[in-house]
């Protein structure tokens, strides 16, 4: 059964900058909240605010005015440590650019936020196996020991997905996962991620351009200029 109470809840959060010419409001009164489990696209143009709200709502940066809680904890209340273990316990993300480490193979950058987490009890030899199984998962079993530099853009964002999902996220943040990506690999790995995020139940905050995309989600927030013009599903 779904837990319908909000793991993730915004009020009146904004954000501005002092530029030459006076105070400028990158994002004004957002104010919704989202069940865990549930699905949200963040829409709107280039400039919108989009990629300011995911950092606000994953508290890497912080607001001027309003409040996030994730988990129901006031992120207003956390120093930059606190937030930091918030989102460790909480929190997954996946980003356009896929955010790996070139150094590594694709097993060990699986193996990464395990070993960060450092859960008690957990072996080397478990967390390998945990990251192997998601590699299998994400159809790249026969690809583990591969670097990024080795791989396709379409295999790096599988095995993006397959980081994130391994740590056993709460929450996922995606921002643009299929924006750096031709249409077809795009659609693949769009399918992927909503078939693992229906299998896992995690809550998932999808920031994307792409209304196609956006429609797979179950609720939508359309920004324009900064300000929420639209909200459907919250």
């Amino acid at each position: 059964m779904t837990d319908l109470s909000p793991l993730l809840r915004t009020e009146n959060l904004g954000k501005h900058v002092v530029a030459a010419d006076g105070e400028l409001d990158i994002l004004a009164g957002v104010t919704f909240q989202l069940a865990a489990g549930s699905s949200l696209a963040v829409v709107g143009a280039s400039g919108s605010g989009k990629s300011t709200l995911l950092s606000l709502l994953a508290g890497l940066d912080t607001p001027t005015r309003g409040e996030v809680w994730l988990g129901g904890n006031a992120l207003s209340t956390l120093d930059e440590d606190g937030r930091a273990r918030l989102r460790a316990k909480y929190a997954g993300f996946v980003f356009q650019s896929f955010q790996l480490l070139p150094e590594l193979t694709a097993l060990e950058n699986v193996m990464l936020p395990l070993e960060l987490a450092a859960r008690k009890g957990a072996s080397r030899r478990q967390m390998e196996a945990t990251a192997t199984d998601w590699l299998g998962r994400v159809g790249l079993g026969k690809r583990i020991d591969h670097t990024p530099r080795t791989l396709s853009g379409g295999e790096q964002q599988r095995v993006a997905l397959a980081r994130a999902f391994a740590a056993g996220p709460q929450l996922l943040f995606a921002d643009e996962p299929t924006g750096s990506l031709d249409t077809h690999t795009g659609e693949q790995v769009a399918d992927l991620l909503f078939e693992l995020n229906r299998e896992t139940g995690t809550t998932l905050v999808l920031v994307t351009h792409d209304n196609q995309l956006a429609s797979r989600c179950g609720a939508r927030l359309r920004l324009t200029a900064g300000e929420v013009v639209e909200q459907d599903g919250l």
